[in-house]
């Protein structure tokens, strides 16, 4: 069993020393990881990503992240990326990255990913170039994710987590208004991980939305955003892939 802590939308600022690091020293007594979906900062600025990565590093589990929009709000997210990985979180865009735990190989591919609705009810490449260049680079994340997944079931991994910002579903946003759903996630994101395979999807963003959804070929989707979940972090329990530990042991 691989125990995965995650939060997303912790958004802290200049002020916010400190309020996160008693409840991330005790992961190792509870997780093998940490998953970080998006919105870590408020504004986006390399000061706060700095607070963040206070709140982060040294951690004796590993630390992995995708930025949010918060993130790209002060038009420097490579900065902001750079303070993150500074302090020892591995940052995901349209990339994946394995840590182990114990003989467990845990595979993460991560993307921001963005908005354009849902099946039957979602924005279309057409028109307007604007509209086209959203919905482009709406696909040009769920490609991304799709690759890193991809990579992962090459690599079998005994574990395979999809980690985004935005949400895969609209299963996790009840709760919010309906007219906003087209820009709190895309079904590119759900058909990316529906086809190359994942154990548990994890994204953030949806302040008001559920916790628990799922894809629709049964893969588990967890909405993490802090004022979901309620907490410094919550922890899900994953079941190792045997097929692909057996695999490795021949």
């Amino acid at each position: 069993m691989t125990r995965v802590a995650a939060v997303g939308d912790i958004h802290l600022g200049p002020e916010s020393h400190g309020v996160l690091r008693p409840a991330f020293e005790t992961l190792p007594d509870c997780a093998d990881l940490l998953l970080l979906a998006g919105d870590l900062t408020r504004h986006g600025t390399p000061e706060e990503a700095l607070v963040v990565a206070k709140e982060v590093e040294d951690l004796a589990v590993p630390v992995v992240a995708v930025l949010g929009n918060h993130d790209h709000h002060g038009g420097c997210p490579d900065e902001v990326t750079a303070v993150l990985e500074d302090s020892g979180v591995r940052v995901l865009e349209g990339r994946s990255t394995v840590v182990t735990s114990g003989d467990t190989r845990v595979g993460i591919a991560g993307t921001k990913g963005f908005g354009g609705g849902f099946a039957g009810r979602c924005a279309g490449e057409f028109g307007e170039p604007v509209m086209k260049e959203f919905v482009r680079y709406s696909r040009q994340c769920a490609d991304g994710l799709r690759t890193g997944l991809r990579e992962l079931a090459r690599a079998q991994c005994d574990v395979r987590i999809a980690l985004t910002h935005f949400s895969p579903v609209p299963d996790t946003l009840a709760g919010e208004p309906l007219e906003i759903y087209p820009f709190l996630g895309s079904y590119l994101l759900a058909e990316a991980i529906d086809a190359e395979g994942a154990d548990l999807a994890v994204h953030g963003h949806a302040h008001s939305g559920t916790e628990h959804g799922m894809t629709t070929g049964g893969v588990q989707v967890r909405n993490v955003a802090q004022p979901v979940i309620r907490q410094a972090f919550h922890v899900y329990n994953l079941p190792v892939r045997e097929a692909n530990r057996s695999a490795q042991r021949v």
